[in-house]
Order: structure tokens, then C-alpha cells, then sequence
């Protein structure tokens, strides 16, 4: 098993589609995330960019970009085929600090690769895909996973943790949804407990950690080893921040709207630095919005905004900031 890198703190930033763009990422790494992944990212389209952009002399970092300032970082892939599998994984280990696989995503689009969460009904294929990755690269590998895949067996993770720690997975982690769930519900965190009673390796804790107290709260239930709060940091980096006080002292900071808006306009700069559009732009604004008066309003305007600069100026702007 390789060994995994030192993390800042307890808390992670779950990969999101459309979210964690390397913008958005150094900002919650920058108010305390202690690891951050990128966005789900496919096997076929690794394999295939890189074997176009080496055509063009340039890395698979024009393709899945990143910043040194987000060390440490994973990057989260996913994909059926295992010879593929072990392809992409060696063409991004120069470049990440883990490669974490996907078994969670219950996206329709995902499973019916029989990827993703699908994964879970194959413990066969499953354990030469585990072991042919840890024994191909040097860099740790990690795993997230859904419970299971309807209510009535949700605990196909058993099966699927134990093969994974005997083929030297380096951590886990468990969004306690089925894939029949998908995000709504409630995630079932005695199924994180039970989980860390069964392996000896790293436990991160998913699914519904809204608030800090929330954060602590799983920690304190579970015995899990990190938590990672997805939907809660949308739109909310400084959740890492309050979660991080409130774990280490009962109490965290407010934050106020111009802490909101500060931290867009931050965004907003570190994304010239990458190749964000301004569609997905546009998405990080609308997240931005929760929580400003006249919210509504200044959807509205961003709704017409077309560049960066545009963008900045309604922030900048906006009559109730």
C-alpha cells in the first residue's frame, strides 16, 4: 500500500461535476479543505486527450488542470475497462498525489457503462481492477463508493471494502446512499460505523454534512477518519473553515455576505488562470447568490452576464452588498 499524503485537516472537498473546476478548488483548499479532488473524470477521455495532445507536444494537464497550491490533490477517474483503467491511471500519476476511483457516481449516463456505483455488483471485476491499479503506479490509491444499489441490500460496500484493503487501497470512502437514492433522502450514517468497523485503513465519512456541527457529528458517531461535504460547499468554501473551528474548539465564524461576495470575486480571479467558460462560470455565480438579499434579483442579472469582467461588475455592484 502506498502511503498517502499529510492532510491540513479533517475535512475534504467531495468531486462534483461542474463545481470543482481548479478555481473553485483553491479556494476551499485555501479556507481549510484538507484534500481536493477533481471533477469525475473518464478513463476513455484520458486515454484518448492524451494521446492527442501528445500529438501536440503538450501534457494531460491541458485537458485536467490544476494548481501546486492545491497539494495535496486527487484526481477521480472513472471507467469499466480495466486495461484503460490502468492506462489513464499511469498517463495523471505524474501530476496528482492520489488517484482516487469512482464506484458512487449513480448517474444514469455512468452506470449504464457499468461504471460508477454500478461497479458494486461486480466484486469479481472489481478485485483485478483494484489490483492491477495499486500494483501499476506509485502514487496511493484511494476508493468512494455508494452503499449499495437499492434499499433492500445496502451493503454491497462490505464486500467491495474488503477487497479493496486486501489489494492495498490506501482509503476509503462511503457515501451512505444507495445508487436507488441518488441524493435525495437521508444518507444512512450507521453504515459509515460499520464500515470503520470492518477495515484498518482510513474511513472518510459522505453525505449530508450540511453545517459544522453536522461535520462533528458524523466524526463523533462513526469514528470515521475525515469527513467530505459535497452539495453544502457550493457556493460555500468557508464551511471548511467553520468546520475545522468547530472541531477543534465548539465554535466557528459567521460569514457574512461580503465574505460571500469577496470570495466569488476571488474565484473570479482565479479562474482566469484556467479554461473555465462562462456557462460554468455562471453556475459558480448562481451558487454564490444563496444567502445575499435580493437574491433573486441578482440571479436574474447573472443570467445575462457573458465574461468574467461581467460577472465581477454585477458582484462588485449589487445593491445589497
Amino acid at each position: 500500500m502506498r502511503k498517502l499524503a499529510k492532510f491540513s485537516s479533517k475535512v475534504f472537498l467531495a468531486p462534483m461535476a461542474g463545481i470543482t473546476d481548479p478555481a473553485f478548488r483553491l479556494l476551499c483548499k485555501e479556507e481549510g479543505a484538507g484534500l481536493v479532488t477533481t471533477e469525475l473524470t473518464s478513463i476513455h477521455a484520458i486515454v484518448a486527450k492524451e494521446k492527442q495532445l501528445s500529438q501536440e507536444n503538450k501534457a494531460i494537464t491541458q485537458f485536467v488542470e490544476y494548481s501546486e497550491k492545491e497539494r495535496p490533490i486527487a484526481i477521480q477517474l472513472f471507467g469499466n475497462d480495466i486495461d484503460l483503467a490502468v492506462r489513464a491511471a499511469k498517463i495523471v500519476e505524474p501530476y496528482f498525489d492520489i488517484i482516487d476511483f469512482n464506484m458512487g457516481c449513480p448517474a444514469p449516463h455512468i452506470t449504464q457503462q457499468e461504471a460508477g456505483a454500478a461497479l458494486l455488483q461486480k466484486p469479481v471485476h472489481v478485485k483485478e481492477l483494484f489490483a492491477r491499479l495499486v500494483t501499476s503506479i506509485d502514487k496511493p490509491v484511494t476508493l468512494k463508493v455508494r452503499a449499495g444499489i437499492k434499499s433492500d441490500n445496502p451493503h454491497l460496500y462490505r464486500d467491495i471494502a474488503k477487497i479493496a484493503e486486501d489489494c492495498g487501497i490506501a482509503m476509503i470512502t462511503l457515501h451512505a446512499r444507495t445508487l436507488e437514492q441518488g441524493y435525495s433522502g437521508t444518507a444512512d450514517w450507521k453504515l459509515i460505523a460499520d464500515l470503520k468497523s470492518r477495515v484498518t485503513i482510513p474511513v472518510v465519512g459522505n453525505g449530508d454534512i450540511k453545517t459544522p456541527e453536522d461535520a462533528k457529528r458524523m466524526m463523533d458517531e462513526t469514528g470515521c477518519d475525515y469527513v467530505m461535504i459535497g452539495r453544502a460547499a457550493m457556493g460555500n468554501p468557508q464551511i471548511f473553515l467553520q468546520c475545522n473551528e468547530y472541531i477543534t474548539s465548539g465554535r466557528y465564524t459567521q460569514i457574512t455576505v461580503q465574505d460571500k461576495v469577496k470570495s466569488f470575486l476571488q474565484y473570479l480571479a482565479y479562474a482566469r488562470d484556467y479554461a473555465i467558460s462562462p456557462a460554468a462560470i455562471k453556475v459558480q455565480a448562481m451558487q454564490f447568490t444563496k444567502g445575499i438579499p435580493g437574491a433573486p434579483d441578482l440571479r436574474r442579472k447573472i443570467s445575462a452576464c457573458r465574461s468574467g469582467e461581467e460577472f465581477r461588475e454585477l458582484f462588485t455592484h449589487h445593491d445589497d452588498v
